[in-house]
């Protein structure tokens, strides 16, 4: 006698919430502590929605979305991405932002899960004086800056060059690296990060 077909996977059925939850978070590399951080949703409930003992509210599955950089009808497809035909667009409030520790540089996070490690491309928002300063990337990373609006400074290792309206950046991130601006007016940019191993970074 055949086994009957448990609800998640019986067609019609409700998607598996805490298996995609899981397999999305693990492919960001991203910490149950990390997403309950960027979510603001509490690690055991988190832990409980991923073992299935707890079913997530909506209000929660839109905060997971968020936190994932993903829609939340993608978060909560089965398919895989590379099934769609139609154009997916991110909503503005969609789009994961982070905040640099000095509070003046603003990052939204435009790439996919899927290219996370692989490649990614934020906007970089800098208020006067603010600074993004990172330690080295895995080895062969590199990073390209465009400027949108405003000027940056951007150091290297030991290289420093300012960088205008209009131009574009390029240089390695497997050193020690910061993105400044020091100039009395805010400034815009695009910054892509290429990763030579393409394993994520989390």
């Amino acid at each position: 006698m055949n086994k009957a077909a448990s609800p998640d996977s019986a067609a019609g059925g409700p998607p598996p919430v805490g298996a995609l939850l899981q397999m999305r978070r693990q492919a960001l590399k991203v910490s149950l502590d990390e997403l309950s951080r960027r979510a603001g949703v509490s690690k055991s409930m988190l832990s409980q929605i991923e073992r299935k003992n707890a079913n997530p509210t909506v209000a929660v599955l839109w905060r997971l979305s968020n936190a994932l950089g993903v829609s939340l009808a993608d978060f909560l497809s089965v398919s895989p991405p590379e099934a769609a035909v139609d154009v997916a667009v991110t909503p503005s409030h969609g789009t994961p932002v982070i905040k640099s520790p000095d509070g003046k540089c603003e990052l939204r996070i435009l790439g996919t899960i899927e290219l996370a490690g692989k490649v990614e491309w934020y906007e970089l928002s800098f208020q006067p004086g603010g600074v993004l300063a990172s330690d080295a990337h895995e080895r062969g990373a590199r990073e390209h800056l465009s400027v949108v609006s405003g000027s940056l400074v951007v150091q290297s290792g030991e290289s420093e060059k300012k960088v205008r309206h209009g131009e574009t950046a390029r240089y390695a991130v497997d050193v020690q690296h910061a993105i400044r601006n020091p100039a009395k007016t805010a400034a815009v940019a695009l910054l892509v990060v290429e990763y030579l191993s393409q394993s994520p970074r989390f």
